[in-house]
C-alpha cells in the first residue's frame, strides 16, 4: 500500500517538473503544446476509488496551475478527466479484467491504449481549452489547437509508455 503511494507520488512529482519545467516552453506552430501530467491519471489502476483519483488530479492540476499562471484551468480539466475516465475505462477494457488492471501496452494491448489514451486526451484538450478561448468566435483556431495539441500529447504520452514498459 505504501509502496504503490511512493510511485504515484513520484511520478506526480517526475511529470508535473517535467510539464512546468519543459513542456510548457513548447509551442510547435504557436499551436501545439504538449500536456503529459495527465499521463497519471491515466495510467492509475482501474479499481481505483474515483475520489481517490479526483482528488490526485485535483493536486496534480492544481500544480500545474501554479507554476503556469492558468487559474484553476488544469485542475478543472483534470478533475473531469478523472471523473469520467472510468466510464471511458470501461468502453475499452473487457468487464472480466476491470477489477485490477493498470492501463499500459501490456494489460490492455497497444491500440486499444491507444484509442483509449486518445480519447481521455481529447476530453481534457477539449474542457482546457474550451476554458482557455472561452469564446467561440475563432473556432477554427480553437478546433486547430485542440486537434494538434491532443495528437503532440498523445504522441508524448505514448512514447512515455512505450519507455516505461520496455
Amino acid at each position: 500500500m505504501i509502496h504503490t503511494y511512493l510511485n504515484r507520488l513520484c511520478w506526480f512529482v517526475g511529470l508535473l517538473l517535467v510539464q512546468v519545467i519543459l513542456m510548457n516552453h513548447i509551442h510547435l506552430f504557436g499551436y501545439a503544446t504538449p500536456y503529459i501530467y495527465i499521463y497519471l491519471i491515466l495510467s492509475l489502476e482501474s479499481n481505483t476509488n474515483r475520489n481517490e483519483l479526483m482528488l490526485w488530479a485535483f493536486f496534480l492540476g492544481l500544480f500545474v496551475d501554479m507554476f503556469s499562471d492558468t487559474p484553476g484551468m488544469h485542475a478543472s480539466a483534470s478533475v473531469l478527466l478523472a471523473f469520467v475516465r472510468p466510464s471511458i475505462l470501461k468502453l475499452y477494457i473487457p468487464r472480466d479484467m476491470f477489477e485490477i488492471i493498470q492501463p499500459s501496452f501490456k494489460t490492455i494491448g497497444i491500440f486499444v491504449f491507444i484509442k483509449y489514451a486518445f480519447f481521455c486526451i481529447l476530453i481534457h484538450h477539449t474542457f482546457l481549452l474550451g476554458i482557455e478561448y472561452f469564446s467561440f468566435t475563432h473556432w477554427g483556431d480553437l478546433l486547430l489547437r485542440i486537434v494538434s495539441c491532443t495528437l503532440l500529447s498523445t504522441a508524448f504520452i505514448l512514447a512515455i509508455e512505450g519507455v516505461r514498459r520496455s
